[in-house]
């Protein structure tokens, strides 16, 4: 993914969000990553390319279906952590404190995750992009308390200003029976 960009959209409707995915790649030279239903019946599509055809692409969506868009974003550089933790393929050597953060959007948690691993040195675990949790997005990451809580604390600022923020912690030490759970 080196100079590559990403760019997601979230719609209230499947039509929209197909729509939108087929408007988006006929805008400008993207590829689609990921195109889908998620719960609770929105519809994600997300994108990559150089940054200018990203942002073209989102914003052509943006437009002519704004009135059902939920949530979206381009990031110019995304973190190299984002893509294996999205896809389940993280692996985490060694689990010190546990970070969670929690968002109401798809789009949101993973410009959370791009904002908390650019933030300090914490290893993303995974993000749940809005399957199984009626249309919520979570991710858990790993490091250094101070690491973590930094991490967390950028994350949530990231996401809060658009109010898209639904709850977050950092557990400094988890017992090791939650981490056989959660890896």
């Amino acid at each position: 993914m080196a100079n590559k960009a990403l760019g997601m959209v979230e719609y209230q409707t499947v039509s929209a969000g197909i729509t939108a995915a087929d408007l988006m790649i006929k805008t400008a030279s993207v590829e689609i990553l990921q195109s889908s239903v998620v719960c609770p019946g929105k519809y994600i599509t997300l994108i990559c390319g150089e940054l200018s055809s990203v942002r073209a692409a989102v914003d052509a969506a943006k437009v002519q279906l704004g009135d059902r868009l939920t949530d979206s974003f381009v990031l110019g550089n995304p973190h190299e952590d984002i893509f294996p933790a999205i896809y389940g393929g993280a692996t985490v050597e060694k689990v010190k404190a546990l970070g969670v953060l929690e968002t109401f959007s798809a789009p949101a948690i993973i410009v959370a995750a791009d904002a908390a691993a650019k933030t300090s040195d914490v290893a993303l675990i995974e993000l749940r992009i809005a399957r199984g949790m009626c249309g919520k997005s979570y991710m858990l990451l790993t490091g250094d308390v101070a690491a973590v809580s930094a991490a967390i604390d950028s994350a949530r600022v990231a996401v809060g200003k658009d109010g898209l923020l639904l709850d977050s912690s950092v557990i400094p030490n988890p017992d090791p029976s939650l981490w056989a759970s959660i890896l």
